[in-house]
């Protein structure tokens, strides 16, 4: 063992798999607002199950008042009412049928299942509506779900309001809701944007605030907050998918400072409850983790993660997840079916094979405890990053980045081997995924 990995190793905290491991994560935890739980992939069963236990960790040990996602708002808060025993859906299941925009495995696993159905149980035990905990959506590709959001809200209680959103929204009519071709013909300048009708109708919304939040107490202020979320979802994804087409950092950066925002409008609304509102974030690492300490911020580009260190300091704690080899949920290009697909041992000079050569299984590192191993990762090393889509045959240009790791995150868990999450809807090519990958090699 190399005198690196031998710095990592007295650092690192062995993880067995109780859930009294998780102590010192919890008390690295005890002071924050906000603490971002990250992920190497968007497929990975540990990740999931790991940020569900810390997160029931969080609320059970620390009174955390809700989860705020890299997912939709309209998707996210049907399985918000659900979880706090409203709505139509009776099911963990029913509730996450909202996901069904590429990549529905993201958050239509079985894992999801698991953890929805049991924030719906520690909320029926909970003395009022007020106390339960809440699910949120952080991102904004949901243009068209959340213009039908607002003008559904509207249509409740004013439907005069409603006929004029309707029309201000119309002009999103001629692209037959493709927001990619939305994006390309507006992008390009052929098409005329919708960036006033959009950006008005929020303006116009949040003008009408005082009388529509005055119509039924607590349920009227979260109706309201629901639907000037969607609103300023629409506003922003007009704005998003119209400077996508420049390849630029443009594009990148509104989406996180929307999260950011959202992030902080969410606090914001909860802190009228609960006094001082307190978060955790599930989001990919590129997200949750520091971009000034990465290629990312080289180019000019920022996170949440950065963005949340500014504006919280101490308050906000970033935990980032990384693995060796293992199996991922992942497709082989955009918008295409989900893959059981093989994770190649990682990289030579990576933080990962770095990891591997500790031959701990699985472990806690935390930064903030360990000076010589924070130093030691202070110095760039890769990082891998599997996102919807994984590449193995191109793995170093399309998913390793340099990073300064201990700069990156307050601190990490690593998974030397991990497995694929298993989709609630299994294709029959993530099935045959899966029999290839165990099959024997020498038949």
């Amino acid at each position: 063992m190399n005198e690196a990995a031998q710095i990592v190793l007295h650092a690192a905290e062995a993880l067995e798999g109780g859930f009294n491991d998780l102590d010192p994560v919890i008390e690295r935890c005890r002071g924050a607002r906000v603490v971002l739980l990250g992920e190497a992939t968007h497929g990975t069963h540990e990740f999931y199950e790991t940020r569900a236990e810390v997160t029931r960790r969080l609320v059970t040990d620390l009174g955390f008042h809700a989860v705020a996602a890299e997912s939709d708002w309209p998707d996210s808060w049907r399985v918000n009412r659900y979880v706090k025993g409203d709505g139509e859906d009776t099911t963990a299941e029913e509730a996450l049928e909202g996901f069904r925009r590429f990549p529905q495995w993201m958050w239509r696993n079985s894992d999801m299942l698991d953890f929805v159905g049991w924030l719906r149980d520690f909320n029926d035990n909970r003395g009022n509506a007020e106390s339960k905990i809440g699910f949120h959506g952080l991102d904004l590709y949901s243009l068209n779900d959340s213009m039908h959001a607002v003008l559904d809200y509207l249509r409740g209680i004013d439907p005069p309001a409603a006929r004029d959103f309707a029309k201000r929204y119309a002009c999103f009519d001629h692209f037959d809701g493709d927001v990619m071709r939305y994006g390309l013909l507006t992008g390009t300048g052929i098409s005329k944007g919708c960036e006033e009708e959009a950006v008005g109708a929020l303006a116009e919304l949040r003008r009408r605030r005082g009388s529509y939040i005055s119509l039924n107490g607590h349920t009227a202020e979260d109706a309201y907050f629901s639907a000037e979320q969607n609103a300023r979802v629409v506003a922003h994804a007009e704005n998003y998918y119209r400077i996508m087409m420049r390849g630029d950092v443009s594009s990148w950066n509104l989406r996180d400072r929307h999260m950011m925002d959202t992030l902080v409008a969410l606090l914001a609304h909860l802190d009228r409850i609960h006094g001082e509102a307190r978060i955790v974030v599930w989001a990919h690492n590129s997200h949750i983790g520091n971009a000034d300490a990465t290629e990312m911020g080289r180019r000019g580009e920022f996170n949440i993660g950065q963005l949340a260190r500014e504006h919280f300091g101490a308050k906000a704690v970033s935990i980032g997840f990384t693995t060796y080899s293992g199996t991922v949920t992942a497709a082989s290009d955009w918008d295409t079916p989900a893959e059981h697909k093989q994770v190649r041992p990682a990289l030579a000079h990576s933080c990962e094979r770095l990891f591997h050569e500790t031959g701990v299984p699985r472990f806690w590192l935390d930064f903030s405890k360990n000076t010589e191993a924070a130093k030691l990762l202070e110095h760039p090393l890769l990082q891998r990053a599997i996102g919807v889509v994984y590449h193995p045959d191109t793995e170093r240009q399309s998913h390793y980045f340099m990073s300064r790791v201990s700069a990156q995150f307050d601190a990490l868990f690593h998974f030397d081997e991990t497995r694929a999450v298993e989709p609630l809807e299994k294709s029959a090519i993530w099935e045959k995924g899966e029999i290839d990958e165990t099959y024997p090699s020498g038949l």
